[in-house]
């Protein structure tokens, strides 16, 4: 099993990423990252520029596991701003093996101005469904062509509510490159948020070979009249990271679990966890240059 992090003190901009960062990323147990470059449009950034990216990370001894999908609506049933979605993903996945990353890590975007997250009801539409499908598929020769895994993460406010739903779509795009990355939080609902444990095996008997990283992150059930399930650091709600750290490990001791939802200032006791129980499992935890 390999370790990766997200967000926190890692940059927007690929160019302001230095060697003391990637420093801090191994002394803190981490051998990747996942990084979110929002100020590096994926159509105008350079290869130049990637690749001094790319060499500074081999040089330190850190992955990038994965770099950002650039979250456009994938769902839409506007041709022309769905073409628009296709060549951003194009343009991500471009960049990404320019970059030397594993994976991009993206939603299917929704129907919901104020984010790609957020609910509408047109995201669960059959015909939400058919355009994802169309643009997976217009996306997937560019994922084999730059070496890098089209990522999917799931949520239920999006077209992907479901594993079900989820593998029913990959099913149908039919790309080795194009797959789910699994976030452990995201499928969590009032029915299953008291046993995490038996709903993440429910997810991984659906999504099996579809799964090719994965983002640990908690959840908690808030005490309010109204319900709310709200996502966060690592080892601080529900989650039973014993099952998910077991599944992922026997899908590929090679695929990356990456901590998300925590500060910067919680990274290390997540990382503790994460290695705590990985030791509790007997699962080895990787590092860079160490083989599956």
């Amino acid at each position: 099993m390999r370790f990766g992090m997200s967000g926190c003190f890692l940059p927007d901009d690929m160019n302001n990423l230095t060697p003391e960062m990637c420093k801090r990323v191994r002394e803190l147990g981490f051998s990747g990252i996942f990084t979110r470059f929002r100020k590096n449009d994926p159509r105008t950034a350079s290869k130049a520029e990637a690749n001094l990216v790319r060499d500074m990370l081999a040089g330190e001894g850190v992955r990038l596991y994965q770099a950002t999908g650039f979250w456009q609506n994938m769902v839409t049933p506007d041709e022309t701003h769905r073409k628009q979605a296709v060549q951003t993903v194009q343009a991500a996945l471009r960049l990404a093996g320019w970059l030397g990353a594993r994976g991009i890590d993206t939603g299917p975007g929704s129907m919901n101005p104020d984010g790609p997250w957020f609910p509408h009801p047109d995201n669960w539409t059959e015909t939400s469904r058919r355009q994802l499908v169309k643009t997976l598929n217009e996306c997937k020769q560019a994922a084999e062509d730059a070496g890098v895994f089209l990522s999917l993460e799931c949520h239920q406010l999006v077209t992907l509510k479901t594993p079900e739903i989820a593998r029913e779509i990959l099913d149908e795009v039919n790309s080795p490159w194009v797959r789910n990355d699994y976030d452990s939080a995201n499928w969590i609902t009032l029915e299953t948020v008291f046993d995490t444990g038996a709903a993440l095996n429910h997810h991984f008997d659906v999504m099996g070979k579809h799964i090719v990283s994965c983002h640990a992150k908690d959840i908690n059930i808030e005490n309010r009249l109204a319900l709310h399930l709200q996502d966060g650091c690592p080892g601080k709600g529900l989650m039973d990271f014993k099952t998910l750290f077991r599944r992922m490990e026997a899908l590929d001791p090679d695929y990356p679990v990456i901590s998300e939802g925590n500060s910067t200032e919680e990274l290390p006791f997540v990382s503790e966890l994460f290695h705590n129980t990985a030791k509790e499992l007997g699962i080895r935890v990787l590092d860079v240059n160490d083989k599956a």
